[in-house]
């Protein structure tokens, strides 16, 4: 059975430690060199990153985030080991890991770090499709003539260069398409290699459950269980008719999906038609403060995204989910696009405070569509809101001071609701 080790790639037949550096950290299936398609996600990024830059935290549970009534953005493996996860409010992760260091996110950091992943995957294939900041897909299909080596070392290779020239991990998921890819890249992090092959998809599958499925969200999953669909195996006793009919067409991708079946093409520099961000409480909530701080800190991460990639959107989408999991969005499109904070953020609050009150909520979202090129963005005055530009001016001047002295040099009051 082909194998490769993980720290010095070296390729051999099967067995438990490299013949070479005698390591562990071993790979092999019988279909190794022959799958092209793979995932790739990056190990806790934001936290990652910020133990690179202060090698203090090395050893530390690292909490990235809001500050002490926040909530949690990301968390190194160190403070999930202690039951702290996204979106998590910040007192609640500081009762399960009172010694986690909690540090504000560096959107403009992560997106360089980010860029220099992208550069080492694009000397691997053409056809790498980005799904965030930290992972992507890849189709490395007739790459193995061009680098001399089957895909699987030329992925073994770039998690080692990851670590060695970056500082950074990731895990890699390889199959035969994007579904089985992506779920295998989340079968063993920190620095995972797994693999998923043709013929073994369907025992695989069998027993998993249905929410494994990349999009299944509460909502969806309490469909399906209303349905009796709780494991693959649930799915593969329904007809392809039954479940359209059932579900419309989330049915059909159903249908072939229980199979191991994913026709999507990786698909390399797809357009970008919207950055949005969004948060699922902890705790369901109605108050307004609370919904507000919620707001502006998602409207920051967003308005970071849309600098980071040098564009604005025209419309503003606030997305609220009720308890009973309905789904409330609104939006408003502006008289001219804007990627500023500020205006995202008070956008979305007037949108709160036409739909009363419908809460308490279990989630929300702020987002921006309708993208245009950064330079046709906040260039007039609001003649409705004549202090305006005086904000969109002091945001500017803050983005400075923050871009030389750290995220946390300017913080607004309204992000510690």
């Amino acid at each position: 059975m082909p194998a490769i080790c993980r720290d010095c790639l070296t390729t051999f037949e099967e067995g438990r430690r490299c013949p070479t550096c005698r390591s562990p950290r071993v790979t092999s299936h019988p279909e190794l060199f022959d799958l092209t398609i793979a995932h790739m996600d990056c190990d806790a990024f934001y936290a990652s990153v910020e133990k690179l830059d202060n090698p203090e935290l090395r050893d530390k549970p690292v909490i990235v985030g809001g500050g002490k009534r926040g909530v949690v953005s990301t968390a190194c493996y160190l403070a999930r080991i202690k039951g702290v996860r996204s979106a998590m409010p910040m007192f609640q992760a500081l009762k399960l890991c009172p010694e986690a260091v909690v540090v504000h996110g560096r959107m403009q950091r992560y997106v360089e770090v980010s860029r220099q992943v992208r550069a080492m995957m694009d000397e691997l294939t053409p056809v790498v499709e980005p799904l965030s900041l930290d992972e992507a897909f890849m189709d490395l299909t007739g790459t193995a003539r061009l680098h001399g080596a089957p895909p699987a070392v030329m992925l073994a290779r770039l998690v080692k260069r990851m670590h060695d020239e970056i500082g950074i991990t990731g895990s890699i998921g390889l199959s035969h398409n994007k579904f089985l890819a992506k779920v295998a890249s989340d079968l063993d992090k920190p620095r995972g290699f797994s693999v998923i092959g043709a013929a073994e998809t369907g025992e695989f599958l069998r027993d998993k459950p249905v929410r494994m499925i990349w999009g299944i969200g509460p909502a969806a999953q309490e469909s399906l269980d209303r349905a009796g669909i709780r494991t693959f195996n649930d799915l593969l006793r329904w007809e392809k008719d039954d479940l359209i009919h059932r579900f419309g067409g989330m049915g059909d991708r159903l249908w072939h999906l229980a199979r191991g079946q994913d026709r999507r093409r990786v698909s390399p520099n797809a357009p970008v038609k919207s950055i949005s961000k969004e948060t699922t409480f902890f705790e369901d909530t109605g108050n307004t403060d609370v919904l507000d701080g919620h707001i502006w800190r998602l409207a920051e991460q967003v308005s970071d995204r849309a600098k980071a990639k040098g564009m604005a959107g025209r419309v503003v989408t606030l997305k609220l989910k009720r308890a009973s999991h309905k789904l409330l969005t609104r939006q408003h499109q502006l008289h001219q696009p804007t990627q500023m904070a500020d205006r995202i953020y008070r956008t979305c609050r007037a949108l709160l405070d036409q739909l009363g009150d419908e809460g308490p909520y279990r989630l929300l979202g702020v987002g921006i569509s309708h993208l245009v090129n950064a330079s046709e963005a906040d260039r007039e005055g609001d003649l409705l809101d004549p202090d305006a530009g005086r904000r969109t001016d002091a945001e500017r001047a803050a983005d400075l001071i923050r871009k030389k002295f750290g995220k946390d040099a300017i913080i607004k009051g309204r992000a510690l609701r």
